[in-house]
């Protein structure tokens, strides 16, 4: 009677347990949409001049930061009450990273929104830079890297880190190209100074969508590819 009464008690913990990781993925989940969302909207204001939207952006942050304090609390309980082992036990140090990456990649979406309003007030000009380019590659690899996570798919995330390069490559193209520009034309500095500054932060959201790929690489497969490396670690 008394093994049965433990193996119910057993039985309830691990369903509470498995409940606690389902709420920690959808939550997650629903911080990496707010997330994408924020990036793909502060670029809108830029290119856009929408200075209303890229207010809208800067006010919604408090959502994600929001998020990322109800994870935090989610996998110290985890950790500390649930003691969890191998697969469990990585996923929840995986999410716990993703969830400061995705809270990043939310400040870069309020660096860019602060970029477009003071872009807005600025008389406009027309400069041929690759942000349009880079922005579109940035946004990819965040829905992939976060799709990834959500159908543990670490063929998407894999394909996330061969984009990065690319990333770089036209953050220092555009960056020197705005450089001329300033040189050649002095009064277009204040806002070549805003572009220069939106095409870093798209550079750290590449640089962020990348960790959250590798995270979720190390939680599916227990590997290790930090820096584009070889694979290192056992599997399961």
């Amino acid at each position: 009677m008394l093994f049965g009464t433990q193996l119910a008690i057993l039985k309830v913990m691990h369903r509470h347990f498995e409940e606690k990781i389902d709420d920690l993925k959808n939550n997650l989940i629903r911080m990496g949409s707010f997330a994408e969302q924020a990036i793909a909207d502060s670029i809108r204001a830029l290119l856009e001049l929408k200075a209303e939207l890229a207010d809208r952006v800067i006010s919604q942050d408090r959502q994600i930061n929001m998020f990322e304090m109800v994870i935090d609390r989610s996998v110290v309980d985890l950790l500390a009450l649930q003691q969890p082992v191998a697969k469990d036990l990585r996923f929840i140090l995986a999410a716990s990273k993703i969830n400061n990456d995705l809270e990043r990649i939310g400040d870069h979406a309020v660096n860019i929104a602060e970029s477009a309003r003071l872009c807005a007030e600025l008389t406009p000009f027309k400069a041929s830079t690759d942000i349009p380019q880079m922005a579109q590659i940035a946004k990819a690899m965040l829905r992939d890297s976060i799709d990834g996570f959500i159908h543990n798919n670490t063929d998407l995330c894999r394909a996330v880190l061969k984009s990065d390069d690319l990333i770089d490559e036209l953050n220092k193209k555009t960056s020197a190209d705005l450089v001329l520009l300033m040189k050649q034309k002095p009064e277009m500095v204040d806002y070549s100074l805003e572009l220069v500054r939106v095409s870093r932060n798209l550079e750290r959201v590449a640089d962020l969508a990348t960790n959250i790929a590798e995270e979720v690489i190390f939680a599916a497969e227990a590997t290790v590819v930090k820096h584009r490396g070889s694979d290192k670690g056992p599997s399961d």
